[in-house]
């Protein structure tokens, strides 16, 4: 069997096994902090949306118009739902007209007319009165809500990690 000798004065050229992380997985690295931004992105981004739990069902509103403004201007229903509202005119001929879904009704004074549609688009719609009932007549709107805003959240969730990435950008510069 051979024997090694080492000379003196000579070191090893084999690397030494390190204790320290490789420099990839330091947060502090460019590379890393980018990796992470966007995995947390494409988490936000592209994360399904809640399917709705809730079958789809009649809703029956109220509205009571009287001059410039209805008593409930704001509605709120899920996709899908059977939409059926009444509408009372107290003082003079209203009308209301959907918009998005081009479903309108008129009620003389005194009296009560019934629209019903079903609310199969999602998002935010105006209701309007469509007949010039005073001078007050542009401002007499509603709300109509259909489904949920999950894009409202996913909207606030990308804006905070834009946040988190011009902090860490900021980081990294000093």
């Amino acid at each position: 069997m051979a024997k090694v000798r080492r000379m003196p004065g000579r070191t090893s050229t084999r690397p030494t096994p390190s204790t320290d992380p490789p420099t990839f997985l330091n947060l502090m690295n460019p590379r890393f902090s980018l990796l992470l931004f966007m995995m947390a992105g494409m988490v936000v981004a592209f994360a399904p949306l809640p399917v709705p739990a809730v079958a789809p069902q009649a809703r029956i509103f109220r509205i009571d118009a009287r001059q410039y403004a209805y008593s409930a201007s704001e509605l709120e229903v899920n996709q899908g739902d059977t939409v059926i509202i009444r509408l009372v005119s107290a003082d003079v001929v209203h009308g209301l007209y959907v918009d998005g879904y081009d479903v309108s009704v008129e009620a003389d004074p005194g009296q009560s007319a019934t629209l019903t549609f079903i609310a199969d688009k999602p998002g935010s719609f105006r209701f309007r009165c469509n007949l010039t009932c005073g001078a007050m007549h542009p401002f007499m709107i509603g709300k109509l809500t259909v489904g949920n805003n999950n894009w409202l959240f996913r909207s606030i969730g990308l804006a905070m990690l834009a946040v988190f990435g011009v902090i860490l950008s900021i980081k990294q510069k000093a």
